[in-house]
């Protein structure tokens, strides 16, 4: 999913998961199992030669506060991965974060992190024009919700 550049936009992962979450509900299917890991995959395309500040950026403000709910057991896996080759401007993609939740309850929570930006973060207003930055460099951004498939069977 294309979340765009504006700021408001650096809320889109849980405003996504959120709206995949409610539509499987309200068509009667069972609502997702709490114990269950959930893996979210999240990818990133950035304005030519500014990968790396993006990376560089999201290594500084974002990643500390996912550190923190692994900490406290909310995340369970943290991977992140860039291409080593380059791809065709329609399939490129320059960073993706594989995140694997303890749960889908707490993928779709929209304050897991906020509890820890004025631990890490004193400064808020800096933190929030970094990230207003990083989002600027992006040129698209989508994320992709996945489950192992058993190929025992």
């Amino acid at each position: 999913m294309n979340c765009g550049l504006h700021s408001k936009r650096f809320f889109c992962i849980p405003l996504v998961l959120s709206l995949v979450f409610a539509i499987s509900e309200s068509f009667g299917q069972p609502s997702q199992n709490t114990e269950k890991a959930f893996t979210v995959e999240n990818y990133y395309r950035v304005k030519w030669g500014f990968a790396d500040e993006f990376i560089q950026l999201w290594k500084t403000n974002h990643y500390p506060l996912l550190k923190k709910a692994a900490e406290a057991g909310d995340i369970i896996g943290i991977v992140a991965e860039k291409p080593i080759l380059h791809s065709g401007e329609d399939t490129r993609w320059d960073f993706r974060v594989i995140i694997t939740f303890k749960n889908a309850s707490l993928a779709f929570d929209h304050g897991l992190t906020e509890r820890y930006k004025k631990q890490l973060y004193p400064d808020l207003a800096k933190l929030a024009k970094e990230e207003k930055y990083r989002f600027q460099l992006l040129l698209a951004h989508w994320d992709v919700m996945t489950e192992r498939v058993d190929l025992s069977k």
